[in-house]
């Protein structure tokens, strides 16, 4: 059996919400006189759900509840979930950033942490000085860090610029040069937050295939947050899923994915606590998806015509508005968009409220789940945003009209012939 490198164990994280962060002296007294006579803490049982979206009744939230789980050593560790899930919490934790309100962290080994964009660096100091710094932080001696310096700095890509000061890096070499410092100097435990997306396409290939390396050939452990769940799925072997604070799957990567796609938005209804308005008088009231027949459907086949119609309001606004609509699959990967600028064809109505329609004659995804996301604009000025707005469930169909549905799984269908 591997070796067993990190345990959590009921691990819990409460904050006190408003302008005072930990308490006023009455709290702590409260707390203090509890902890004397041996009670649990008074205040821990307040405490209400991380829910961002809903008001509630405490000023105490959970950002962390009961979180148990292990790592084996050389394993890489996904960790998905929504904004507000807990997962950069949990990571904080992990790091002794923060420590827990409850439960226990139990590591072997040195543990390297990549949470924010050049974590540890003085701005005021070179590159080639932080990374002294950076490395003297994570435990390493001079001698290490001189041994592995010009390797860091050839792979962070910043050279021409390593004897200059950090402050005048861009957030992206400030995220090369920090990843290079974490991922070289031979941490047991890598941790890292999201913070490869700040890079390019480049150095995110590049990263990756340093991960891959540490994993596989060095044997040690990474625990990577990521809404990039492609790059998730080709580095972790396992996920966790947080949502609200709590662990609601573990297992497979492939599994986690799938099962974070299916906790979504009802097929075929409008989401309303996802909109983003900036004007009261102009936005999207409704969205319906309807067959060729102008029913309903919670379902759509390849080749088969789909309708959306969206109710949109534009009162005592003059200028012409444009409606987008873009489609993504559960992974968050973009498929196609569809937008009236981009056939110059704005609204220049003046009624209140009114019916907009997108007709697509030959749905072209395969097999799947998409979501879709929506927008009004004026003159590229944004006036209302909506995201994960609607889910369509996708199935294969007699895309040719031929009888025949092809037995490939992923992508798109397009009409072609042979001559």
């Amino acid at each position: 059996m591997s070796e067993i490198i990190l345990k959590a164990e009921n691990i819990s994280k409460q904050y006190r919400l408003g302008l005072i962060g930990t308490g006023t002296i009455s709290h702590d007294l409260n707390r203090w006189w509890s902890k004397v006579r041996g009670k649990d803490d008074p205040f821990l049982k307040v405490g209400e759900i991380n829910d961002r979206s809903t008001k509630g009744e405490s000023d105490y939230v959970w950002a962390l509840r009961d979180i148990n789980f292990e790592v084996k050593r050389g394993e890489v560790l996904g960790i998905i979930g929504k904004n507000g899930a807990g997962k950069s919490t949990l990571l904080k934790i992990l790091s002794r950033v923060t420590s827990p309100t409850t439960g226990e962290i139990k590591t072997k080994g040195r543990i390297a942490s990549l949470l924010e964009v050049g974590t540890g660096f003085h701005p005021e100091m070179t590159g080639r000085e932080n990374i002294y710094l950076n490395g003297a932080i994570l435990g390493m001696t001079k001698a290490e860090i001189r041994s592995k310096i010009d390797e860091i700095i050839e792979f962070s890509g910043c050279e021409r610029y390593i004897d200059t000061p950090v402050k005048r890096y861009s957030s992206g070499m400030r995220v090369r040069l920090a990843f290079a410092v974490a991922a070289h100097l031979e941490p047991d435990i890598l941790i890292i937050d999201e913070v490869l997306a700040v890079g390019d396409a480049e150095f995110q290939k590049k990263a990756i295939g340093k991960m891959q390396d540490i994993s596989k050939g060095d044997g040690r452990t990474v625990l990577f947050v990521s809404h990039n769940m492609a790059a998730v799925k080709s580095l972790c072997s396992r996920g966790i899923l947080m949502d609200q604070g709590k662990v609601v799957f573990e297992g497979d990567v492939n599994e986690c994915i799938n099962f974070y796609g299916s906790r979504k938005t009802s097929i075929n209804k409008f989401a309303h606590k996802k909109k983003t308005h900036i004007l009261d008088n102009v936005r999207i009231l409704d969205i319906k998806i309807l067959n060729q027949y102008g029913e309903k459907i919670t379902t759509v086949f390849s080749g088969n015509k789909i309708v959306f119609k969206f109710k949109i309001l534009k009162e005592n606004f003059k200028d012409p508005i444009d409606l987008g609509i873009g489609f993504y699959s559960s992974d968050d990967t973009p498929q196609f968009h569809c937008s009236t600028e981009v056939i110059k064809k704005p609204y220049v109505l003046d009624s209140d409220e009114f019916l907009s329609t997108l007709i697509i004659e030959k749905w072209p995804l395969i097999e799947g789940d998409f979501y879709i996301n929506v927008y009004i604009r004026s003159r590229q000025k944004l006036l209302d945003y909506i995201k994960e707005a609607m889910w369509i469930e996708c199935e294969k169909g007699d895309y040719f009209n031929t009888g025949v549905v092809p037995s490939w799984r992923v992508g798109f269908y397009c009409d072609y012939d042979w001559k």
